[in-house]
């Protein structure tokens, strides 16, 4: 056998994240990217695969109102708060905010000069503002309801603003005047779309009457009522200039003025109209939009709005279950019109319970959420290639296989208690499985024959189901027929794995039990009890006769199929851990469980490699592609991870970066070398060596023009770079032998930075509170050993040896020029005199006690004779 490249690390390299929840959005005028509403923060999303490029922090409050000034340099956002931003887009900052409407604004347009925002307000009122100023130029009142839709004039010149409001009216502003100048009244409902034509001459108007008015904007008349027989919820305009106009030229209208536009609303289909005749040019066959069979309001699962996207791109429908859907024209070789979906861009896919990889080449990841639909996602653009709709309630397990003849099958299970075989070519259903009692909580196809596939049910059951009436050329979905059923469980089963040779089954369950079947019969083997918990995931190793089971208890064991006996046992997850696969054949599984982690171990030394905390919540999928190995997780936080092995790139970086830190130590011994001390600290703080730089700085101290060159040295330095010298400043600082130096260093970085700067750094404050204390500190002690200093000299006077300087000068010019040798002998005659004064002051003092006088021999008189004393 072939030793085999351990894993090391894993890097989440793609990532798709909720970025719409619905409500506002505006495209680009180049179409590449779109700012959506998400809750309370609005994100900037690429409109080619779905990646947030940025997120803009709201105020807690959800946005209902957002648009992009003509050059794309400012985004206007308005939430519940009522207050109304400005934000510019290269540095997502905000650079004014004020309010004036007294309820929501519900609906934003900018003027084509980019100089003034339209807002309309629940509170019926409509405000115009200049942008620069933040101030009101235009207050218009007269709508008796909500403003739904507000647009300008598409002409700069002509000063128009026109508003929709849900009292069923469209009224037209002249911006000039400041007056309502017209009051179209054709509408019984809510206005909820308005459109102008290229010419600038006629008004489009779609409500939820199930009509498109068409007003003359010359007399303000109506030409023409268009019946859709459905509730409008977007009226587009198609330019001369769109493909679309181009794709029709066979159904052109032969009166110039004549025009074509969209309608989008509850049934979700796209339509186009002929202004001359409001005749339908072209309808849908059927929608492309998922439907909740079992919702009542149906309406709201169709289309909530639609817009023509620039550059020719087609046209952009968005769903009430937040996805956007990309469409462009095509023409039929018989010469008919066609409409294909090109992309579609999930803005949220709620819970994802399960997931697996499609095809041979793994391009695919079909993953089930908690909708009734899978949906498969291709992961180049990671956009929703198509949706697998047909269960009636959550679908919540599925599995894949690649036939020996190149067909891709995907099984689901689902709450309606059956089982669905889907083709993934057709895009269509092919097979029903009807029985089990319960919803399917666990599937698992064949893996060597492909033949049949596994189910198990909160009915306690399994059952084995054949493939063997499956043909290529099947319209109908056929119905499903089980080879072998059996109660397995005394409670829910959760997961369900196939042995590599198809062999056995292996089904784990709430029951804390998991049990080996030998497959067809589904004949009962051994049972594997040890877990304390329920089990969420079993898995057979695709080299050794075990299986890997994870569990509630927060534990995963590997069991002996021979026996059923517990080999291991892997400890590390602080919850419940609800999936398990094997790598690198075998001797390597990942895992993931409720702490939101995901987990990669080594099964020979029961080591976890690595830990990932990518993810917020719960993450109940996880699959590994069998060819690449890669990696995707998914959960509660409705977030998808795709994971590459990047073991081989880290090890290559690591050796790049150890080559260039040689080369750069070398380099900075030569400057040392050299006296380049600015050199010298910035290849230091390249290499992250603070102990260098300690030294370096020390080195400059002891020169006398330190200042000038540890100004030079820190004058060009950046920002991180200062974070990072505080930081050293702060280690240097907490010890008495350094502080020296520190403080030093300190007091030239704070006579460069201004306070401005130093403030707006990244943890200044916590850098401050480590440096104040014990800079006190330091100064106090400086200050005691400054005070005892002058201690030492009151000493050394009081004792004689130092002289007190008595601040007597004597004055240059009686002073007679003293030579060497004569310094030197009066140096030394006044040695002798202080030693001979010394000496004097030793003499005996005569006592006289009692009257007594006592004798003292050898003393001598003033005049020499020695005087014999008797008592």
């Amino acid at each position: 056998m072939t030793s085999v490249t351990l894993k090391k690390n894993y890097r989440c390299v793609q990532s798709l994240q909720q970025f719409y929840s619905g409500g506002p959005y505006t495209v680009s005028s180049d179409g590449s990217f779109i700012a959506c509403a998400c809750n309370d923060t609005i994100t900037i999303v690429d409109s080619s695969n779905a990646s947030i490029k940025s997120t803009i922090e709201g105020d807690s409050e959800p946005v209902t109102a957002i648009a992009l000034s003509p050059d794309d340099k400012f985004l206007f956002s308005a939430s519940h708060s009522r207050q109304i931003r400005v934000w510019d887009l290269s540095s997502l900052k905000c650079l004014r905010s004020w309010k004036g409407h007294q309820g929501p604004v519900m609906a934003m347009a900018c003027h084509a000069s980019g100089g003034l925002l339209a807002t309309a307000g629940a509170d019926g009122k409509v405000l115009v503002w200049d942008v620069d100023g933040g101030f009101c130029t235009h207050y218009f009142k007269g709508h008796k309801g909500v403003v739904t839709s507000v647009i300008f004039h598409p002409d700069p010149t002509r000063l128009l603003l026109f508003s929709g409001s849900n009292d069923a009216t469209v009224r037209v502003w002249d911006l000039t005047s400041k007056k309502c100048i017209a009051t179209l009244e054709r509408h019984r409902s809510t206005v909820t779309s308005i459109a102008i034509t290229e010419d600038g001459w006629t008004l489009l108007s779609g409500g939820r009457d199930q009509v498109v008015n068409l007003w003359n904007l010359h007399d303000y008349s109506c030409k023409v009522g268009v019946p859709t027989n459905e509730a409008i919820e977007a009226v587009c305009v198609i330019r001369t200039t769109s493909p679309f106009s181009s794709c029709m030229r066979g159904k052109k209208m032969t009166d110039p003025p004549a025009f074509q536009f969209f309608t989008v609303g509850e049934h979700g289909i796209v339509r186009i109209w002929n202004s001359q005749g409001a005749v339908c040019l072209f309808q849908q066959a059927s929608s492309d939009v998922t439907v909740n069979k079992d919702d009542e309001e149906e309406a709201k699962r169709g289309f909530i709005s639609a817009v023509m996207l620039p550059s020719s791109q087609g046209l952009l429908c968005v769903t009430a279950d937040q996805e956007f859907l990309f469409y462009s024209p095509t023409e039929s070789p018989e010469g008919t019109f066609q409409l294909n979906l090109n992309k579609r861009l999930v803005g949220y896919n709620e819970e994802i319970v399960d997931m697996k990889f499609l095809g041979v080449e793994e391009q695919f990841l079909a993953v089930a959420t908690s909708v009734e639909q899978v949906r498969v996602y291709d992961l180049s653009s990671m956009s929703c290639s198509y949706v697998l709709a047909g269960h009636t309630d959550i679908v919540l397990c599925l599995d894949t296989c690649t036939t020996s003849s190149g067909r891709t099958l995907i099984v689901t299970g689902s709450k309606d208690n059956t089982v669905r075989l889907w083709d993934s070519d057709s895009k269509r259903c092919i097979g029903v499985g009807r029985g089990h009692m319960g919803g399917i909580g666990a599937v698992a196809f064949a893996k060597k024959s492909h033949t049949f596939f596994v189910s198990g049910s909160s009915d306690l059951t399994l059952k084995v189901w054949s493939l063997d009436d499956l043909s290529d050329d099947v319209n109908d979905a056929f119905s499903l027929k089980t080879k072998a059923v059996t109660a397995a469980h005394d409670k829910d089963i959760n997961a369900l794995a196939v042995a590599p040779n198809d062999s056995l089954v292996c089904s784990g369950s709430q029951d804390r039990t998991a049990r080996i079947w030998k497959l067809p019969e589904l004949t009962p083997g051994v049972v594997l009890r040890g877990h304390k918990r329920g089990i969420w995931s079993v898995e057979f190793s695709p080299v050794d006769q075990c299986v890997i089971t994870a569990s509630g208890d927060k534990t995963i064991k590997i069991w002996a199929i021979t026996d059923g006996s517990c080999l291991k046992t892997f400890e590390g997850h602080t919850s419940s851990v609800f999936k398990v696969q094997f790598l690198t054949r075998g001797a390597q599984f990942v895992s993931c469980g409720a702490d939101g982690l995901v987990k990669l171990w080594t099964v020979k030394t029961n080591e976890c490699v690595a830990t990932y905390d990518q993810h917020e919540d719960k993450v109940w999928a996880l699959t590994v592609g069998k060819k690449t190995e890669m990696l995707a997780t998914g959960g509660s936080d409705a977030v998808i991870n795709l994971w590459h092995d990047s073991t081989a790139a880290d090890k290559e970086d690591a050796f790049r970066k150890e080559e260039e830190g040689v080369l750069k130590g070398q380099e900075l011994e030569n400057a040392v070398l050299d006296a380049n001390y600015t050199k010298a600290i910035h290849l230091a703080f390249e290499l992250r060596r603070p102990h260098k730089l300690f030294e370096l700085f020390a080195e400059l101290c002891r020169r006398k023009d330190a200042k000038d060159q540890v100004i030079q040295a820190l004058g060009v330095l950046g920002t991180e770079e200062y974070h990072q010298l505080l930081e050293y400043i702060r280690e240097w600082n907490t010890k008495p032998k350094l502080c020296h130096i520190a403080q030093f260093v300190l007091f030239q970085v704070f006579s460069i930075l201004p306070p401005t700067e130093i403030i707006e750094m990244r943890g200044i404050g916590e850098l401050l509170e480590g440096l104040i204390p014990y800079s006190q500190r330091h100064y106090s002690r400086i200050d005691r050993l400054e005070r005892s200093t002058f201690l030492l000299d009151y000493t050394l006077n009081g004792m004689s040896v130092v002289e007190p300087d008595m601040g007597v000068v004597e004055d240059p010019k009686d002073a007679s020029p003293v030579g060497p040798t004569e310094a030197v002998a009066e140096g030394q005659e006044r040695a002798n005199e202080e030693v001979s004064k010394k000496r004097s002051s030793k003499k005996r003092k005569s006592k006289i006690s009692n009257g007594g006088i006592k004798k003292i021999k050898g003393a001598v008189s003033s005049d020499g004779a020695v005087i014999s004393v008797t008592k």
